[in-house]
């Protein structure tokens, strides 16, 4: 049995936009602050987890790096799929790393949950094989098929 549920096209593109933009912001602030972002590491309570994949001055520029080139790419509507993976890849250590485990920082631990729903909205959905209606040409919607669960 499939779902279908019509979405306009506009809400689509304008959730990526927007989305992209906290891992573009984040990115400029991992590599114009390294030192900063890496004492942040030192001071959270499962930096141990940190420490597993490398020295936190390293993971700093890397995760950057990373969150600025696939950060550009959900930005572009480029291999969105992808980009929401590579970036989700990367928030997960991120969140498990500076949010879990510490009482003050419960709002922007449930900010990474929800833009981790974001991430995965694009991740499960296909938008490279939808089926266009056009019922007002204003506004176009996507047909997303799903196969229920």
């Amino acid at each position: 049995m499939t779902t279908q549920i019509s979405v306009s096209r506009r809400s689509i593109r304008v959730l990526r936009v927007m989305l992209s933009g906290i891992f573009l912001i984040a990115s400029a602030n991992h590599l114009m602050n390294v030192e900063q972002t890496a004492k942040r590491i030192d001071a959270a309570s499962m930096k141990g987890f940190a420490y597993l994949f490398g020295d936190p001055e390293i993971l700093v520029i890397l995760s950057g790096i990373v969150m600025l080139v696939a950060g550009l790419a959900f930005f572009a509507g480029f291999r969105t799929r992808w980009a929401a993976a590579i970036l989700l890849s990367v928030l997960i250590p991120i969140t498990l790393t500076i949010q879990v485990g510490q009482a003050h920082t419960m709002g922007p631990l449930f900010k990474n949950i929800a833009i981790m729903g974001g991430l995965l909205f694009f991740i499960l959905n296909d938008f490279t094989k939808e089926t266009i209606t056009e019922t007002n040409p204003a506004q176009p919607e996507l047909s997303i098929k799903n196969k229920a669960l």
